[in-house]
């Protein structure tokens, strides 16, 4: 057997104070404990110990009768990673199992050992150790919070997410648990037992529980906790605040993090002042909750703050329920933007023409305008609509009928557009006034929307692809008709009525506004053409846009007006004119005819008495012979 000098768990209590190094103990050792200590211990010193152990023993009685009357001399300096171990045995919260000739591997003397017989000098190095004791204090708190998660039967996965993002938290449990120290109350207590203290009185735990009740994810409680510092019946009381101005769960954690970090310092008194005023300006009640979550930033300005903001917008001419629509449509526009950036934003649309009151009603009818940047969105915009040949009054009716192009990325959304009409045939110079004329078209979708739209005139509709240009530019609103309730539906009519599929491309290209009436409105005007009227289909075909005149107004009056003057003219000469012009064609066509007919008259009447001055002459002659 060797011998070999280990520490007793007798002499290394962790609740018995030493002051100084205890004495070692001599223990005979198997080989199975001699291997255990080979492997635990460096070489040097095992072999240093097992040389001579009789020796050591027949001095140990000797040395300890010199060692009280000598002045003891320091022990050997460790090296830090040893003075951390020994850190961390001494602020540890669990220990490991230690009873009655437990071992450890190392003979370690005591922490306040350690530290008097480092040099004092040295700043630098005890600095180190604060540090490190520092940080295993808060190992250990957030161990104690674990703790009582655990207890409060959340889930080892989920308290180790939270307590990992609560530092902030952790520290101010470690502080408080530090100062109850002071107490005489708690004078002797451990530092886990005043953790733990805290922790109970701050009620931190049913609070988590209860926010996450309230859908908020472990991310936004930690954050909100942290914010909170140390005030946790802050959290509570603006939640149920919020919850008063119908606020969703699903949206209590955003608005929360997004109020700002004062949000949660305000009064109840400020916040109902904010909603009180917003609402006597026509945000409804009910719409509070809506603006406040997409706008959270709204909760940190003051009173003064939020009046300028809305005076901002009812001096443009805005009425109450304009400014309510609008709020509740794009609450951004009311907290989002800096009073300076809406400034700018409002002289930047009066540059189209648009006065201060037309800019209002703008804004109000699409106020996401005013999240737009003047820098990356409407400038480039500008310059490559004027590109296109489109005048300033031009842009001026595309932003009043069509807000919303302002807001698209034109290099994204705008120009793939404009190439597809480049390539279906559409002119260069017809683009620009295609766009003015019909400003949705630039709203739909390239592939699922105007793509398949062309495809089905040139295939089904019998538009040729030499027309089809001419068919785009001319009714750009076929771009926006649904196929299958609309353009299908009108084919399978025109076809039905005998016309051919070429035929129906070539009154299409006339007339590109034939595929956009509703069934119900071309079959009455059709069956008053074929019956009462009784006109051939060519007619339709040669002139398709009958169809797009009112049958009451126009068509049945004219018709009567030809029946009583016995007058007929085709649909174009009867239609396409207007009131004046339709008589004086009717009055020309009586008089030619009254014309006409009074110059047989003559000639029959001229006819007559030549024949009758035949008929006495021959008759004369006869009598005289």
């Amino acid at each position: 057997p060797h011998s070999t000098t280990i520490s007793s768990s007798l002499h290394h209590h962790p609740n018995h104070p030493t002051t100084t190094a205890p004495d070692p103990v001599l223990r005979i050792h198997n080989s199975k404990t001699t291997s255990f200590l080979h492997h635990r211990q460096p070489a040097t010193t095992i072999t240093n110990e097992t040389k001579n152990p009789p020796q050591e023993y027949e001095n140990d009685h000797h040395h300890h009768r010199d060692s009280e009357d000598k002045p003891k001399t320091p022990p050997h300096i460790l090296p830090p990673q040893e003075k951390q171990n020994i850190l961390e045995m001494s602020l540890v919260t669990k220990r490991g199992p230690q009873f009655p000739g437990s071992i450890y591997a190392n003979s370690l003397p005591s922490l306040q050992s350690v530290i008097q017989t480092q040099n004092e000098d040295d700043e630098d190095d005890e600095e180190v150790m604060i540090r490190r004791a520092l940080d295993i204090r808060r190992k250990v708190t957030a161990e104690v919070f674990k703790a009582a998660m655990k207890k409060g039967k959340f889930g080892i996965t989920y308290s180790t997410n939270l307590v990992n993002r609560l530092p902030d938290f952790i520290d101010h449990v470690m502080i408080e648990a530090a100062a109850l120290k002071r107490s005489p109350e708690f004078k002797d207590s451990t530092f886990n037992l005043r953790a733990k203290l805290v922790i109970d009185h701050s009620n931190v735990v049913p609070l988590i529980r209860w926010l996450k009740h309230n859908n908020l994810s472990y991310p936004k409680i930690a954050k909100l906790i942290c914010m909170s510092k140390g005030n946790l019946d802050s959290i509570r009381r603006l939640v149920e605040w919020l919850k008063t101005v119908y606020v969703k769960g699903e949206f209590l954690g955003a608005t929360l993090l997004k109020s700002g970090d004062d949000i949660l310092h305000r009064s109840l008194e400020e916040l109902d002042e904010i909603v009180d005023y917003l609402e006597s300006n026509g945000v409804r009640r009910d719409w509070i909750g809506f603006v406040i979550s997409r706008c959270p930033r709204l909760l940190s300005y003051s009173m003064e703050e939020v009046k300028t903001r809305v005076y901002f917008y009812l001096n443009m001419g805005m009425n109450e329920n304009d400014f309510g629509t609008m709020v509740f449509d794009y609450p951004g526009v009311l907290g989002y933007f800096t009073l300076e950036e809406m400034n700018q934003k409002v002289n930047y649309l009066k540059e189209f023409g648009l006065s201060t009151e037309d800019v209002g009603k703008l804004l109000a009818f699409r106020p996401q305008l005013m999240g737009c940047s003047i820098e990356e969105r409407w400038k480039p915009l500008v310059k490559y609509l004027y590109y296109l040949g489109i005048s300033r009054d031009g842009m001026r009716r595309m932003l009043t009928i069509k807000p919303m192009i302002f807001c698209f990325n034109f290099e994204a959304t705008i120009a793939p557009k404009v190439q597809f009409f480049r390539d279906i045939g559409v002119r260069e110079d017809a683009i620009g006034n295609m766009l003015v004329k019909f400003p949705p078209l630039l709203t739909y979708s390239l592939h699922k929307k105007i793509r398949p739209v062309v495809i089905y005139l040139m295939t089904k509709a019998g538009v040729t692809e030499k027309d089809i240009g001419k068919v785009i530019a001319l009714g750009p609103e076929l771009l926006g008709c649904n196929i299958a309730k609309t353009l299908e539906v009108n084919v399978k009519y025109f076809l039905s009525l005998g016309i051919r599929v070429r035929q129906l491309g070539e009154m299409i290209g006339d007339f590109p506004k034939l595929l956009r009436y509703k069934v119900d409105l071309l079959y009455p005007k059709y069956q008053y053409l074929r019956r009462t009227m009784v006109r051939p289909l060519q007619d339709v075909i040669e002139f398709p846009r009958f169809f797009s005149y009112s049958l009451e107004e126009r068509i049945i009056p004219r018709h009567k007006i030809m029946v009583e003057n016995r007058v007929n003219f085709k649909l174009r000469y009867m239609l396409a004119c207007t009131d004046e012009e339709f008589n004086q064609r009717v009055a020309d066509k009586v008089e030619r005819r009254r014309r006409f007919e009074s110059g047989r008259m003559d000639d029959a009447v001229s006819d007559s008495q030549m024949a009758e001055g035949t008929l006495g002459k021959t008759a004369s002659s006869s009598l005289s012979s």
